[in-house]
């Protein structure tokens, strides 16, 4: 080597490598290692430097034959499966009418759901509200029956309205009616009294009204340009006020008939006939002959002459008959109508 001697270090040429070595490098340990150095590096060289065949031998690296063959099939396989479910949910998408808004005829809106059209639930529905569209109907139908529950905080049934093939049963402990515009009650029934709030009471069935046991009301009319008939076809009828029973019929006749007798009874005070001609039909007649022998028959003996004034007489228990006026009173001598009452 061929360098300046002032230098502080020294260069060794390896093979055109060179290897600069310090001043400090130059202790024993120092060298030593160099040395290593340097074996190592021709080993290197010598190994680079080896003959290499002219056919390099290659070794493949991947998936061949049948294997790559069935991850085709499968990577293919799974391709078509996405088509057809991607396929299949868009017609589902298509065919409900999912929307952001809902699904087909049910509609999520902010008050709670809608559903247009006819809805079937096979399962109890419960729900706080329900009611139709203004301009239509609400109508519930089942192939059995409809039936609304009522339940406390408890769970408790307290109240159930039943619309059966047969019947509609209402159970509660009050069922009330009331009209649409005022509020008022029209109908209310408990264990205690059924009240109908109506103006009118109006019974148009041939039979009438039929009631089991007794009736309370202020004021019982007919209709107008109809009759009104109380009739008990069995039994007694019975008509009680405590202040007073008023019949009256403002254009028309009064008639009270029965089949054996009429009492009018008054244990207090009087009975009253005010009218401007009072008739008493039927009353028998009391008769006399000239010898004095009274009987009694319907009318006068056909050798009489006719009597067109009679006297009305009187008997003890009550019993009125008619007695052929003369210039004094002739109930004495017909009295004897009375041994026959």
């Amino acid at each position: 080597m061929d360098r300046s001697a002032n230098l502080d270090t020294e260069e060794l040429k390896m093979d055109e490598k060179w290897i600069i070595i310090s001043e400090e490098d130059r202790r024993p340990g120092a060298v030593r290692t160099i040395a290593m150095t340097r074996e190592q590096y021709i080993l290197a060289t010598q190994q680079n430097n080896l003959p290499r065949t002219e056919h390099p031998q290659f070794y493949p690296v991947g998936i061949y034959g049948w294997r790559k063959r069935c991850l085709y099939f499968f990577v293919l396989l799974l391709l078509v499966t996405m088509i057809v479910n991607l396929a299949m949910t868009i017609w589902i998408l298509k065919v409900m009418n999912f929307t952001v808004d809902g699904m087909g005829n049910l509609r999520v809106t902010k008050k709670g759901i809608r559903l247009e059209g006819i809805s079937e639930f096979l399962l109890p529905l419960y729900v706080r509200e329900i009611h139709s569209r203004k301009d239509s109907p609400l109508v519930l139908q089942s192939d059995r029956n409809v039936t609304v529950n009522a339940r406390n905080h408890m769970g408790q049934l307290t109240g159930q309205l039943t619309v059966g093939a047969d019947a509609v049963e209402a159970q509660c402990k009050r069922f009330e009616v009331r009209a649409s515009d005022s509020g008022k009650i029209l109908f209310s029934a408990d264990e205690d009294e059924i009240v109908i709030g109506a103006d009118r009471l109006k019974v148009t069935g041939t039979e009438g009204a039929v009631f089991g046991h007794s009736v309370e009301t202020p004021h019982i009319r007919a209709e107008p340009s109809q009759d009104l008939k109380l009739e008990s076809p069995t039994r007694s009828l019975v008509m009680e006020a405590p202040r007073g029973v008023q019949v009256n019929a403002a254009a028309g006749d009064l008639k009270a008939t029965c089949r054996k007798e009429l009492h009018l009874q008054s244990t207090e005070g009087e009975i009253f006939l005010n009218a401007d001609t009072i008739r008493l039909g039927n009353l028998p007649v009391g008769s006399f002959s000239s010898s004095s022998s009274f009987s009694s028959s319907s009318s006068p003996s056909s050798s009489a002459p006719r009597q067109t004034i009679y006297e009305l007489c009187a008997c003890p228990n009550g019993k009125l008959y008619l007695s052929p006026a003369g210039a004094a009173s002739t109930c004495q001598s017909s009295s004897n109508i009375c041994l026959w009452s």
